[in-house]
Formats: structure tokens, sequence, C-alpha cells
């Protein structure tokens, strides 16, 4: 008798819950967890998800902002994050550190963000081969089609590692790098014409040590220089021998990082020599292995210390960190000319040149946030927001002058625009669709007074260059050594250039020794085999 009471007990709550369930139904009124006729959850909102996008700090923000606070994090959230539901956290790296930190973020698994990036091809083939790499291929077809129609096929082959897309690379817009910037009023100074070879530039360092035309005294720089590609590259270069065959130029450079280092090469050594020499002649910066992100160096120049530097393209004539405003406002009459000064025996003045593709943006495998990662990168790949990312508002801080924009000079654009470059990962510099406007945009956001010499900064940085060489397959002991290889070339280059000109021979070999002894033997073993093998 109790069971079946239970029973009817049992039926009638059932009863009323279809009940109820109709008449919720019937009226209309939807219940948490339906969804509506629009697509829509009509329930409780589902909270955020959160998305961790790296970014680089320079150190450079205006007074009140961050890397990771700024007016483009906020544009960001509003116009992606928000509509998406998604809550963007930005992780800071500092550039000169961007390896090394990279490391630690992705060996910290689900703590990673979950946009990283490099310039390291080897780095990113390194973590291919740990597991640690999403495949994008699939979401990038599904939910990048701004992405892929912006990078094409040719710059998204450079994310290819054993025929899977494991990153993204930007893609790179002009594949200058370098140019070097002279005193011209030092020059004028002394009557001396713009040196046009390695030894005149000797000849004219001498002179300014020796007749301090910008009267500095003991605090006098002939010759600006850091521990970064950017100073040693250019210097370096021309003294590679140029007439190789074609196995010696594959097989006698070694990729560390993402640059070609021609350290076996004939004519490296004397490279460094002369450098030593400088060095010991009081002709370069006395304190340059400290400063491998240029900051000194550029404060130098800044403070009317130093006479020439090499730096990345039109870099000193840009308005932050505004290395050529900021030294005419300390020195009255201060004038900086773009020159092509290095070169070698063959009267070439060799400097390397980039890949088409820029930093390979990737999403570590213990992601959870594949899908939105991509959707970020296609966000920014759709022609409007490209656009305003690179140049803020019309009338605020751009105008458009023959279909150009040309950044206004202004304390906002200042403001705004600190980071733009930093922030658009998927486009190293702007394109917009036309190469000859494209040349013309590279020199139109500079002040009026550096546009000409902005023109000459590309050319240079254009003339004479050297291509990265590329093997089918990447190289493994390259990915294996090349983070660790590159502080040991940096360690061969410091402890010879500070070496007493008698024990240079000496330093440089033992360090020669070591880096080979450190896993360079291998790579130039491995660089043999691979050439020969593509020559099959």
């Amino acid at each position: 008798m109790q069971k079946h009471t239970i029973k009817r007990a049992a039926a009638g709550v059932i009863s009323v819950m279809m009940t109820f369930s109709v008449l919720a139904a019937c009226s209309g009124t939807p219940q948490a967890g339906q969804t509506g006729a629009d697509g829509t959850s009509t329930g409780e909102k589902k909270s955020p998800v959160t998305l961790k996008v790296e970014i680089f700090d320079r150190g450079s923000a205006p007074a009140g902002q961050s890397a990771t606070n700024n007016y483009w994090t906020k544009w960001m959230q509003d116009n992606f994050g928000t509509p998406n539901n998604i809550k963007i956290e930005y992780v800071p790296v500092p550039r000169s550190q961007e390896v090394q930190k990279l490391n630690v973020l992705m060996a910290s698994g689900g703590d990673a963000p979950d946009i990283v990036f490099t310039y390291d091809s080897n780095l990113v083939y390194k973590y291919v081969q740990q597991g640690g790499l999403a495949d994008l291929g699939p979401v990038l077809d599904e939910h990048g089609p701004n992405l892929k129609a912006f990078l094409g096929e040719e710059t998204l082959a450079y994310g290819k590692f054993d025929g899977v897309q494991y990153a993204i690379p930007a893609r790179r817009v002009s594949l200058g790098k370098y140019a070097s910037f002279i005193r011209q009023d030092w020059l004028d100074a002394l009557n001396l014409p713009v040196p046009q070879t390695t030894e005149e530039v000797y000849n004219t360092l001498k002179a300014f040590k020796e007749k301090d035309p910008g009267n500095v005294g003991k605090d006098l720089i002939p010759l600006g220089f850091a521990l970064a590609p950017a100073s040693y590259e250019p210097i370096i270069w021309p003294f590679i021998k140029s007439d190789l065959s074609e196995e010696e130029t594959y097989t006698l450079r070694m990729q560390l990082g993402s640059r070609d280092y021609p350290i076996l090469t004939p004519g490296h050594k004397e490279a460094i020599q002369f450098l030593n020499k400088l060095y010991n002649e009081g002709l370069i910066s006395p304190d340059f292995a400290l400063d491998k992100d240029k900051k000194k160096m550029n404060q130098d120049v800044m403070n009317g210390k130093v006479g020439l530097f090499s730096e990345d393209s039109v870099n000193p004539l840009l308005s932050n960190p505004g290395v050529a405003r900021v030294l005419q406002t300390n020195v009255p009459g201060a004038k900086l000319k773009p020159v092509d000064p290095f070169a070698g025996a063959d009267g070439k003045h060799w400097k390397p040149q980039y890949i088409p593709a820029g930093m390979y943006i990737m999403v570590p495998k213990s992601s959870k946030r594949v899908v939105e990662a991509v959707k970020y990168l296609d966000f920014m790949a759709q022609k409007d927001n490209y656009f305003t990312i690179f140049n803020g508002d019309e009338g605020k801080n751009h105008k458009m002058e023959n279909g150009i924009p040309v950044l206004l000079d202004n304390q906002e654009t200042k403001d705004k625009m600190f980071i733009g470059g930093d922030f658009m990962i998927i486009s190293n510099g702007q394109d917009l669709g036309d190469a000859q406007k494209n040349d013309l945009l590279s020199v139109v956001y500079l002040a009026p007074e550096f546009i000409e010499d902005g023109k000459l900064a590309r050319k240079i940085s254009m003339t004479d260059t050297v291509p990265m060489v590329r093997f089918p397959k990447p190289i493994q002991a390259e990915v294996k050594y090349g983070s660790s290889l590159l502080d040991k070339y940096h360690e061969l280059l410091v402890k010879s250039v500070l070496a007493k000109p008698e024990d240079f021979d000496k330093t440089y070999e033992q360090m020669l020794s070591d880096f080979m002894n450190s896993g360079g033997r291998e790579i130039a073993e491995e660089r043999k085999a691979a050439y020969q093998a593509m020559k099959k």
C-alpha cells in the first residue's frame, strides 16, 4: 500500500513539472539554457573567457600608459573582446629578452599566453619537436579568412613545419634593415667628406677623436656601438668575402636566432679584429658590452657625444624615441645624415636583409583559446581595423594625402601611436596594397624635416643586401644549440674586441674553439650534409 502511495505522489510531481514546462513554452518565456530565435543564448550570460596575448615592452610608454595598458589595448577590448565575450589580458615581454622570456613562459605550461611570438624560426621548430604548439591550419581555414587573404600563401609557408601550420608569420612589408648616421656638422667643421669605405671610416673616426669638432671633451665617442645586430652587422658583413661558391655560402654560415652569422666565412676574423682596433684606440663606445638594447648608445647620440653609428633603417628619425629631434634640441646646429660608409675590398656595402616573413606567431598546445586567438588575429587583418591601428583617427591622428595616411605632429598622436607597430603583430610595417604607396608611406610619417633623410636611409637599407639562405628543412643542430650559441657568439665578440691587440689572435681562436665545441661543429657538419642532400 505504501509503495502505491509513493508512485501516485511521484506521478503527480511529474505531471505538475510537465504542465509548467508546456505553459512556459506556450507563453514564449525562454528558460535558462535555452536558445532564442536569433541563435544567441537566452539564459544567464556566460562569464567571459580570458585570452592572454604577449606584447613587446620597450620601456617607451608615455606617462600614464604602459605596454599593457594604453589606448590600443583598451580599443581592442572594446571593439573585439567585449563583443565576443572575451577578456583580453596582455603579457609584457622586454624586447631585448624576448627569447629568454618566451622560453620561461612556454615552460610554464598552462600559464603561457595564448598568443606568443618570436623572430627565431629555429626556436619555433624546437617547440614543434617538443609537441608544444597547436596546429593552426584547420582553425585558420574556419576562422581566419581575412588573415589568410592578407598574408597570402608565400608568407604562410614560412610558418609550416613538417607540413603543418604551427605558426602564423607576420607579413614583412619592407626587407631593408640597416642604415648608418653621421654628424654632418662635425664633417663640415673639419672640412671632411662623407666616408665611403671602411678604411675612410677609420680615418674619420680618428679625426673626430683628435680634433673634437663638437667640443664634447672626454665623453666623446667617435663610433656609437652596442651589443646589438644593428651595430655590428653593418661593420662585419663588408669584410666577408663575396666571391664564395654556393656551397660555401650555405655551409660557412650558421643561423642563430633569426639571423645568419658568417662566423666560419673568410673575413669574419678580420672584421672582429677591426673592432678590436677601434676599441683599443678609444674610438667606440667603451661600455658597449652592457648595452644590448641600444638605449645607452641612443642616449649618447641624443646628448651629442657620438659622431657615427648604425641603426635599424629610419629609427633615429622617428618621433619615438626621437633621437634626431632630441639631438637637435640638446645641441643646436647638430645634423645627422644617413650614410652607407662601410665597404670591403670589392667596394660593396654588404648588409643583411629581412626575409619576407616577420615574427612567428604561435599558440601553445596547452591553450584552450586557439579559436579565440585566430579570431583575434583575423580581426586585426580586417581592412578597416588594420588601417585604424596603424594610423589612428583621421583628423585627429592622421590626414590623407594622395591616398597615403600622414600622421599628424601633435601630442595626442604621439601618446596614442607609441606602440602601434608592436601592437599590430600580423604585419611588420604597414601595407597599403601598392608598392609605390608603401615606399612613400615608409617616410611620410616622419616629421617634414626628416622625410628626405628617411628616403635616403630606406634606400641605403636596400643597397648591397645579403639574403638569408634557407634549407628545405630546419637544421636540427641549429634548433638544438641556436639560442645558447648566440650567447657564445656575443661572448666571442665581446672578449675578442676587448682583448689587447697582442692578445687578439689567441683570444679569438680560443673563443672560436669554445663556440665550435659547444655545438658549432655539429651545425657546420649538418649544414654540409644538408647542402649535399639538397643538390642531389
